[in-house]
């Protein structure tokens, strides 16, 4: 359920709006962040109402999950109680599903829950991976350095989210314009040649034929129009979902350019994960089980899940990732590199973030080349756009002499006397 506080200033008089999504009016305004010198009021948002608001308002992401995490570790290493380390953080986040994540964990953690079990309500936004150094976190004692780890983590995965997402406008702006003139021509060009085209009885290319079926399509059925929109914006919505699809994951890693950004960013994803663990102090053979269980990809979840399963009939890490090193692609031998310098100098830990480092940075640096790569891509796909309409509206024009000239059936015969009267 939404609700809207509305919080007033007792001395500047100004009132600030913000949702919050939770069940009681109490958590609401918890969530809201209320200030001593504030009053607030709060009512419930219902029916369409809601639905516009979750429809249209800002989701909860990568941003929300990074301040959360920085803040409450930078609370928490100062002493300041958890209750409060939570809800000092209602103000940094800027999604109503966060605000309501916020009010509902100190809620818990005020009536003698763990942050572990209080946060596990929330699958969506915090996966096993993160409950799991949670509570390795509160078993050692070290919930500040873990909740900084997150926090960090988080960012440097919002920073190579951006650049990818600011390389893919360009991209997206000269496609959207290219769709857009090929309706536009749909609706005006095209009607006008297909006429010009049907009375002269002139025989058209296939091109031509496929624009004039589309025009007629959209002219009588506009409503159709809209079924690619929404199967966009279902795909867009869905993506998550979709993602999780071991198929579509195996399709997506073997796919040129995109499998590569792939595999790099759940591979980071996963060792990054396994370093945190044993950092924390978590046996080896249930940090590779969290990890495998924890792993974006489906490649990434059979290779720590056949590392655990080495590991339990007793080989080495080293020894186990050599084994499953085909999972990992190219990458694979270099890790294995990299695993057995470990098992010699002891130092586990510090070996896999340095992997995790080395394909954060990887990532990093294709997020800042992505636009060069993508715009040739682009203006290929804008060129043969371009091409096929001009073929297919133009080319029938130099055929059409034979159309809208006389054919003589005289051809080869000679030329008629002409007879001149005196």
């Amino acid at each position: 359920m939404l609700k809207k506080v509305a919080l007033a200033n007792t001395n500047t008089g100004r009132t600030s709006l913000l949702i919050v999504d939770t069940d009681t009016d109490e958590k609401a305004v918890s969530g809201a962040g209320k200030a001593a010198n504030e009053l607030a009021k709060v009512s419930s948002i219902c029916g369409l109402d809601e639905y516009v608001h979750r429809l249209t308002g800002k989701k909860g992401n990568v941003e929300d999950r990074a301040a959360l995490f920085t803040g409450v570790s930078r609370c928490l290493e100062r002493n300041i109680s958890t209750v409060k380390s939570f809800e000092l953080q209602a103000n940094r986040v800027k999604s109503p599903r966060y605000r309501g994540i916020i009010a509902e964990v100190a809620h818990q953690i005020s009536i003698g829950d763990k942050i572990s079990d209080a946060m596990r309500l929330f699958p969506d936004e915090f996966g096993p991976e993160i409950i799991a150094l949670i509570q390795a976190g509160e078993e050692s004692g070290r919930l500040p350095e873990i909740f900084a780890e997150i926090g960090k983590s988080s960012k440097k995965t919002l920073r190579i989210i951006k650049k990818l997402k600011k390389g893919m406008i360009y991209p997206g702006i000269v496609i959207t314009m290219g769709v857009g003139v090929v309706i536009t021509m749909s609706y005006t060009l095209v009607p006008a040649v297909s006429k010009l085209y049907g009375d002269l009885g002139a025989d058209l290319p296939g091109a031509t034929i496929m624009m004039m079926k589309l025009s007629d399509m959209l002219i009588n059925k506009p409503y159709l129009l809209m079924l690619p929109v929404a199967i966009l914006v279902m795909i867009i919505k869905s993506w998550a979902k979709i993602m999780k699809n071991p198929s579509i994951q195996k399709i997506f890693a073997h796919t040129p350019a995109v499998g590569g950004i792939v595999r790099k960013s759940s591979a980071a994803v996963t060792f990054r994960c396994l370093s945190l663990l044993l950092e924390s102090g978590v046996r080896i053979s249930k940090s590779l089980k969290i990890t495998a269980d924890s792993a974006p990809h489906i490649y990434h979840k059979e290779f720590f899940g056949r590392v655990c399963e080495h590991i339990r009939e007793g080989l080495g890490l080293s020894e186990s990732f050599l084994m499953e090193s085909h999972w990992l692609g190219d990458d694979g031998r270099n890790v294995c590199g990299v695993m057995e310098i470990a098992s010699e100098t002891g130092s586990a830990t510090e070996m896999l973030d340095e992997i995790a480092d080395d394909y954060e940075e990887e990532l990093d640096t294709i997020a800042n080349q992505i636009d060069k790569v993508l715009e040739p891509v682009t203006i290929v796909i804008l060129g043969a756009l371009v091409g096929f309409l001009i073929y297919a509206i133009y080319s029938p024009i130099f055929n059409l002499g034979q159309h809208m000239l006389p054919s003589s059936s005289n051809d080869g015969a000679p030329p008629a006397k002409v007879q001149v009267h005196h």
